[in-house]
C-alpha cells in the first residue's frame, strides 16, 4: 500500500463523519434563525395591535435567542428600562414607541434585513379601518359586560363569613 491508498482510506472514513457534522451546524445555525424570524415576525405583526400573549413571550425569550448579539439584547433592555414605567404619561407613552421601533430595526439589521426593513417600513403599518373598528366594538363590549358583571355581583347578598368556602359551617356539619 502506498501513501494515496491511505488518503484514500481516510477519506472514506472520513468523509461521512465531516459530512454529519458540517450538516448539523447547518441545521443548528437554521434553526437559531428560524427561532430570530418568529420573533421578529410576531413583534412586527403585534406592533399595530398591542399587547398579545404571543407579542410578551416573544419579548421575553430575545435574551435567549440573541444571547450572542450584543446590540440586540443592549435595545431590548433599553424597552424594557422605559417599559418598566408604572404609570406612563403621553410622553413616556412615545419613548416606548420609539424603542419598540428601534428594537425592531436592531433586530431587522441582525437578521440581515439592513437595506430593506428601515424604520420607516416598522413606522408604516397596515390596518383597515373595518378592523380598528371591530377592535374598539369588542374592547367596549367587553367593558360593558365587565360593568355589568361587577353591578351584578353587587346585588348578591354576602354569604356568613363563619362558613367556609363550601358553605358548611368548621364542624362539618350543615
Amino acid at each position: 500500500m502506498d501513501f494515496s491508498d491511505y488518503i484514500n482510506i481516510a477519506a472514506i472514513i472520513l468523509a461521512p463523519i465531516v459530512s454529519v457534522i458540517v450538516g448539523q451546524k447547518l441545521q443548528d445555525r437554521a434553526r437559531k434563525r428560524d427561532d430570530k424570524m418568529q420573533i421578529f415576525k410576531i413583534l412586527m405583526a403585534s406592533r399595530i395591535y398591542g399587547w398579545t400573549n404571543a407579542s410578551v413571550e416573544a419579548l421575553n425569550l430575545i435574551e435567549v435567542v440573541f444571547a450572542k448579539d450584543k446590540k440586540v439584547i443592549a435595545q431590548w433592555k433599553k424597552y424594557y428600562d422605559v417599559l418598566s414605567v408604572e404609570k406612563p404619561d403621553a410622553a413616556q407613552r412615545e419613548k416606548m414607541i420609539k424603542e419598540r421601533e428601534s428594537l425592531l430595526e436592531v433586530i431587522a439589521v441582525s437578521l440581515g434585513y439592513k437595506d430593506n426593513v428601515t424604520l420607516r417600513t416598522i413606522q408604516n403599518s397596515y390596518q383597515p379601518v373595518g378592523l380598528a373598528d371591530m377592535l374598539k366594538k369588542q374592547e367596549r363590549y367587553q367593558d360593558n359586560q365587565l360593568e355589568l358583571m361587577e353591578r351584578f355581583m353587587s346585588l348578591i347578598p354576602k354569604t356568613n363569613t363563619e362558613e367556609g368556602q363550601n358553605g358548611q359551617a368548621e364542624n362539618g356539619n350543615p
